[in-house]
Protein backbone atom coordinates (compact mmCIF):
# COMPACT_ATOMS: atom_id res chain seq x y z
CA UNK A 1 0.00 0.00 0.00
CA UNK A 2 2.88 2.32 0.77
CA UNK A 3 4.31 1.82 -2.74
CA UNK A 4 0.97 2.88 -4.22
CA UNK A 5 0.85 6.02 -2.11
CA UNK A 6 4.45 6.81 -3.00
CA UNK A 7 3.59 6.30 -6.65
CA UNK A 8 0.76 8.83 -6.46
CA UNK A 9 3.04 11.33 -4.71
CA UNK A 10 5.53 11.14 -7.58
CA UNK A 11 5.08 14.25 -9.73
CA UNK A 12 6.30 12.52 -12.91
CA UNK A 13 3.70 9.79 -12.52
CA UNK A 14 0.95 12.35 -11.90
CA UNK A 15 1.94 14.41 -14.92
CA UNK A 16 2.08 11.30 -17.10
CA UNK A 17 -1.30 10.14 -15.79
CA UNK A 18 -2.83 13.56 -16.39
CA UNK A 19 -1.37 13.60 -19.91
CA UNK A 20 -2.81 10.15 -20.70
CA UNK A 21 -6.24 11.09 -19.35
CA UNK A 22 -6.19 14.33 -21.32
CA UNK A 23 -5.23 12.54 -24.56
CA UNK A 24 -7.85 9.80 -24.12
CA UNK A 25 -10.86 11.90 -23.11
CA UNK A 26 -10.40 15.65 -23.63
CA UNK A 27 -8.14 16.16 -26.63
CA UNK A 28 -9.54 17.09 -30.03
CA UNK A 29 -8.37 13.70 -31.34
CA UNK A 30 -9.62 11.56 -28.44
CA UNK A 31 -10.44 7.87 -28.75
CA UNK A 32 -14.08 8.43 -29.66
CA UNK A 33 -13.11 10.81 -32.48
CA UNK A 34 -10.48 8.36 -33.72
CA UNK A 35 -13.08 5.60 -33.83
CA UNK A 36 -15.46 7.82 -35.82
CA UNK A 37 -12.67 8.77 -38.23
CA UNK A 38 -11.78 5.12 -38.70
CA UNK A 39 -15.42 4.24 -39.47
CA UNK A 40 -15.66 7.11 -41.94
CA UNK A 41 -12.46 6.01 -43.70
CA UNK A 42 -13.81 2.46 -44.02
CA UNK A 43 -17.07 3.78 -45.49
CA UNK A 44 -15.21 6.00 -47.95
CA UNK A 45 -12.97 3.12 -49.04
CA UNK A 46 -16.02 0.97 -49.76
CA UNK A 47 -17.55 3.81 -51.78
CA UNK A 48 -14.26 4.32 -53.64
CA UNK A 49 -14.11 0.64 -54.58
CA UNK A 50 -17.74 0.73 -55.73
CA UNK A 51 -17.16 3.77 -57.92
CA UNK A 52 -13.95 2.31 -59.35
CA UNK A 53 -15.86 -0.83 -60.33
CA UNK A 54 -18.64 1.28 -61.86
CA UNK A 55 -16.10 3.36 -63.79
CA UNK A 56 -14.40 0.24 -65.12
CA UNK A 57 -17.76 -1.19 -66.19
CA UNK A 58 -18.78 2.02 -67.97
CA UNK A 59 -15.40 2.28 -69.72
CA UNK A 60 -15.73 -1.33 -70.89
CA UNK A 61 -19.24 -0.67 -72.25
CA UNK A 62 -18.05 2.54 -73.93
CA UNK A 63 -15.19 0.69 -75.57
CA UNK A 64 -17.58 -2.00 -76.84
CA UNK A 65 -20.02 0.59 -78.16
CA UNK A 66 -17.36 2.57 -80.02
CA UNK A 67 -15.70 -0.48 -81.60
CA UNK A 68 -18.65 -2.79 -82.35
CA UNK A 69 -21.54 -1.50 -84.52
CA UNK A 70 -23.76 -4.48 -83.65
CA UNK A 71 -23.33 -3.72 -79.96
CA UNK A 72 -24.17 -0.06 -80.60
CA UNK A 73 -27.37 -1.06 -82.40
CA UNK A 74 -28.32 -3.44 -79.60
CA UNK A 75 -27.70 -0.74 -77.00
CA UNK A 76 -29.78 1.82 -78.90
CA UNK A 77 -32.66 -0.62 -79.31
CA UNK A 78 -32.68 -1.71 -75.66
CA UNK A 79 -32.04 1.55 -73.86
CA UNK A 80 -33.62 4.14 -76.12
CA UNK A 81 -36.26 2.01 -77.90
CA UNK A 82 -34.95 3.01 -81.30
CA UNK A 83 -36.12 1.08 -84.34
CA UNK A 84 -35.51 0.67 -88.03
CA UNK A 85 -37.83 2.35 -90.50
CA UNK A 86 -40.24 -0.54 -91.17
CA UNK A 87 -40.31 -2.04 -87.67
CA UNK A 88 -42.77 -1.89 -84.82
CA UNK A 89 -41.54 -1.81 -81.23
CA UNK A 90 -43.62 -3.36 -78.48
CA UNK A 91 -42.70 -2.55 -74.90
CA UNK A 92 -43.90 -5.05 -72.33
CA UNK A 93 -44.33 -3.49 -68.91
CA UNK A 94 -44.92 -5.87 -66.00
CA UNK A 95 -48.08 -5.21 -64.04
CA UNK A 96 -47.18 -3.79 -60.65
CA UNK A 97 -50.43 -5.04 -59.06
CA UNK A 98 -49.58 -8.71 -59.66
CA UNK A 99 -48.71 -10.61 -56.51
CA UNK A 100 -45.58 -12.67 -56.65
Amino acid sequence: MKRLIDLFKNKFFLVTLAFIVWMIFFDRNDLFSQYQYHQQVKKLRVERDFYKAQTDQVNKELNELTTNPQQLEKFAREKYLMKKQNEDVYVVVPDSTESK
